[in-house]
């Protein structure tokens, strides 16, 4: 009963701060004079992310490679289907066109990647497949790549004209209060969020892969879910999908990266069909994002539909 009353509390933790920290940044991109996507890419991103990396370092240091893997792509996989399917649904997201010319094949680029660093047996004929400590630099290394664009992004989207009078000097410390009070809550919603129900999963009888692959995932994923609804809500469709493109990107190159610098993580050859599927909703995701430079209801419902294909898969698979 009392796991039940966490997984609630949870619930409520997320949904107020993912209230406050969209608000939040939102002001401060506008007293910054920084576009909302930068801040999408970047603070709310790495932030609704910080559940995955705790999640998948935990995970690596304590030797469960299969949910330290399993976390990070099927929380991409939550990303892009479900909660861009979800968010679409509720409001049809506009997408900017830089986010289609380079964050999206950035994240397209990164997945690739991570597949080749995967595939040690074919490609440097290994005995094994592993994401080992060198394959981690390389990530992290791509993850510093990403950071410099970023910056570059932000320099050149400062606006010329000075920031509006009625903003005053004290509401820069009051946003950054709100949003890092926020922030917490949805950290601490999700953590609620994820050990509550990796429990009941366990009580079921589920495997660690497919806990990494579902419950956690889906648990982890939920800061990202809960802010970019609230985003689309407030019509902040730039903080919304940067949030999905950049979580995913900082799953990859930044959480593996990580992960597997403090562990070598062995691949379980069934990850290969999960990653491939990842590749392919990236590609589904540009190709939707390409027309009239937004994501329709309908083409959210396909991506839900999609989630709801790829969950009947990988039960019926395990």
């Amino acid at each position: 009963m009392m796991t039940y009353i966490v997984l609630l509390s949870g619930f409520v933790f997320l949904i107020k701060g993912a209230d406050y920290f969209v608000d939040a940044s939102s002001n401060v991109a506008k007293i910054l004079r920084i576009s909302p996507i930068v801040i999408g890419l970047t603070i709310v991103a790495f932030g609704t992310s910080s559940p995955e990396a705790a999640v998948s370092i935990k995970a690596a240091m304590n030797k469960t490679s299969g949910i330290a893997l399993g976390n990070a792509i099927g929380s991409n996989m939550v990303n892009m289907t479900l909660i861009l399917g979800v968010t679409a649904m509720i409001r049809p997201l506009t997408v900017a066109k830089e986010t289609i010319r380079k964050e999206i094949p950035f994240t397209l680029l990164s997945s690739v990647l991570m597949l080749v660093l995967m595939m040690d047996q074919k490609l440097q004929m290994h005995t094994k497949n592993e994401l080992t400590r060198g394959d981690g630099f390389v990530l992290l290394f791509f993850f510093i790549i990403f950071l410099y664009y970023l910056l570059e992004v932000a320099a050149n989207s400062l606006e010329k004209n000075e920031t509006e009078e009625n903003i005053q000097i004290g509401s820069m410390k009051k946003n950054i209060f709100i949003g890092v009070g926020g922030l917490g809550a949805i950290i601490l919603g999700g953590e609620f969020v994820v050990r509550s129900s990796t429990k009941i999963a366990i009580d079921l009888g589920l495997s660690e892969t497919l806990v990494g692959l579902t419950i956690t995932a889906i648990g982890t994923s939920l800061p990202e879910m809960i802010t970019s609804i609230t985003a689309a809500i407030k019509k902040q469709s730039d903080i919304a999908v940067g949030n999905i493109i950049g979580s995913n990107i900082f799953n990859i190159v930044f959480v593996l990266g990580v992960s597997s610098t403090v562990a070598t993580i062995p691949i379980d050859p069934r990850v290969f069909t999960d990653v491939i599927l990842m590749i392919g909703s990236t590609i589904l995701l540009f190709i939707f994002s390409k027309t009239q430079y937004e994501l329709s209801r309908k083409e959210g419902f396909f991506l839900f539909l999609s989630y709801i294909g790829y969950i009947a898969f990988i039960l019926i698979r395990k």
